[in-house]
Order: structure tokens, then sequence, then C-alpha cells
């Protein structure tokens, strides 16, 4: 006779493994999440939330290995994941972007009492205040070294109170504290531990790179790339563009202390001769600072090559 419980069971694991399996081949990405101290309602309310846009699936890390184990073959990628399943992580399954499913899931946090024996993530801080106990509770104050007074025959805390800093336990004393002041000082919610997108494991705080920093870190590298190009006298992409335009600029200043002329020149040479002809209005000044700029940088550069007698326009 079979066992009803045992054949229940294993049709629970063959229904898990096959959501879990269907998850890996219908989405490119994911979040591991831990779901230490999330409520089943917060788990609910994250699954309607995501509805449409991604699947949470947790479960037991050792039939989270099996799986993806038994999947090796056919996504050989997954083999990195396998050292993060720990603890209590789970699976949030996408193929939108995983920077929205992050900041939706961040949405929901809840507050929750210190309890008695668990890690401070934060630090806590009791602000002074009036706690509305009466005097017969000073020696509980006093045994946290917290100052007080008797305001109006209730106990006033008369200076705010570090009372837990990140990683400390809290003991017993302090989570009456903060139960008898109505302190709810942490807030739990889905922890992000990696983040998987087409093959690749990297650390969630990739995802807060923007555009705009990949083309700061992409300029600065052709800034650098630049500079040592033209410090070394070697042409590259990056580099040619600055030794055209100072190559422009020495032609200019050649020209200036010369009759030879050509267009790009002509206005520095017109500046020099009469600088009386370049007085504007004030509104126009500013797109006129440009040209005289240089035709001083023509000037300071011609009175200085003539001084040394080189006029190697690219030396």
């Amino acid at each position: 006779m079979v066992n009803k419980n045992f054949a229940s069971k294993k049709a629970w694991k063959a229904a898990y493994f096959e959501k879990l399996e269907n998850a890996i081949r219908n989405h490119s990405k994911f979040l591991l999440v831990n779901g230490d101290n999330v409520s089943s309602k917060q788990f609910a309310e994250i699954r309607i939330a995501l509805r449409g846009k991604a699947i949470v699936v947790f479960g037991k890390n050792t039939m989270m290995k099996k799986c993806i184990t038994n999947l090796l073959g056919e996504f050989p990628d997954y083999e990195r994941v396998l050292p993060y399943l720990h603890q209590n992580v789970g699976f949030i399954f996408t193929n939108d972007d995983l920077s929205e499913i992050r900041d939706k899931v961040l949405e929901y946090k809840v507050g929750a009492p210190a309890r008695q024996g668990a890690l401070s993530p934060i630090d806590v801080i009791v602000p002074a205040q009036n706690t509305g106990q009466g005097p017969e509770k000073t020696s509980f104050f006093q045994a946290l070294s917290i100052q007080t007074k008797i305001a109006r025959g209730t106990i006033e805390i008369i200076a705010d109170v570090h009372l837990l800093k990140p990683g400390d336990k809290v003991s017993a004393s302090a989570a009456a504290l903060l139960t008898m002041l109505k302190i709810k000082p942490f807030a739990y919610g889905l922890i992000l531990v990696a983040c998987f997108d087409d093959g690749c494991m990297f650390e969630p705080e990739v995802l807060d790179i923007s555009l705009d920093d990949v083309r700061a870190k992409f300029m600065a590298g052709v800034n650098n790339i630049a500079s040592v190009s033209l410090n070394i006298g070697y042409p590259t992409v990056a580099s040619v563009p600055h030794s055209i335009a100072n190559a422009l600029r020495r032609v200019i200043a050649v020209a200036a202390a010369t009759d030879i002329t050509f267009p790009a020149a002509e206005t520095a040479k017109a500046f020099l001769a009469d600088p009386s002809a370049f007085v504007v209005e004030e509104a126009v000044v500013e797109a006129a600072a440009p040209v005289a700029a240089a035709a001083a940088a023509a000037v300071s550069d011609s009175e200085s090559e003539s001084m040394s007698g080189d006029f190697d326009m690219f030396g």
C-alpha cells in the first residue's frame, strides 16, 4: 500500500522542479534575494506587484541545487549560481530590466520591533523624549545608563541615546526599552544577494551604474589615451584631433606674424589689425570671446616662436 503522505510529497517535489525548470528556461535574468525576516504577507504582496513582469521562486537549497545541477548540460552558465545557494535565498526571474524589478522589490519593507537576540542591521538611536513612564521605572533606565529626569510625574530622557550599532545583538533590556517606547527600529524586506543576466553573475551594486557613468568612464579612458599619445608623439584616433588643432593653432600664429593668409587665419589677423572693430554690445561679447582668445594665443605663440627662431609648424 502506497503511503499517501509520501505520494503527495513526491508530487509536490515534482511540481516544484517543474516550476523552477520552466522559470530557468523561459527567463534570461534573475535576482537572487535573501528572505530572512520576510513575512508570508510580504511575499504575497511582492508576487502581486511583480505579476506579469517577474516570478518569485523560493525553496530548499538542496532542491534548488539538485534542479540546477540536472540542467547544467542545457544551461552551463548556471554553475556560477550554485555557490550562492546557501541560507534563505530564492530567485526572482524576469526578462525585464533588472533595475526596475530591483526598485519594485525594495519598495516592500515592513517595520519590525527589535527582538531579543537579533542582530541590529543599523544604528538605533532613541531620541530624547518624555517616556510617559512613572518614577518607579527610574532604575530600569539607570541600568541602561540612560540619563533621565522627572518631569510632571513622568520620566523624561534628556538626550539622544545611541542604543545599538550595526552588528550588535539586541539585549533583553534594549528590546524591552524599544517596546516600551513603541519604537520599531528595523525594516525588513528582500535583500539582494546577486544578479544574473545572460550568463553573467554580478554584484547588485552594478545595477546602480547608469549610461552616464559608462560614458564618463569611457571618455576618461579616451582622454588618457590621447594624453599618452600626444606625450610620446604616437598618433592614435584619440590624439589626432588634438594634433590637428594644435597644428592649426601654430599655423595661425605663423600667419599672424607674416603676410601669409588663409581662411582660418583671417579672423585672427583682422582682430590684430583693428581690435576696435570687434567691440560689440554686451549681449554679443560672449560670442566674440573665443575669437579674441584665439587671436591672443596666436600673438603669444608668434612672439615665442619668433624669439626662438623655430617655425616648425608640427614640431
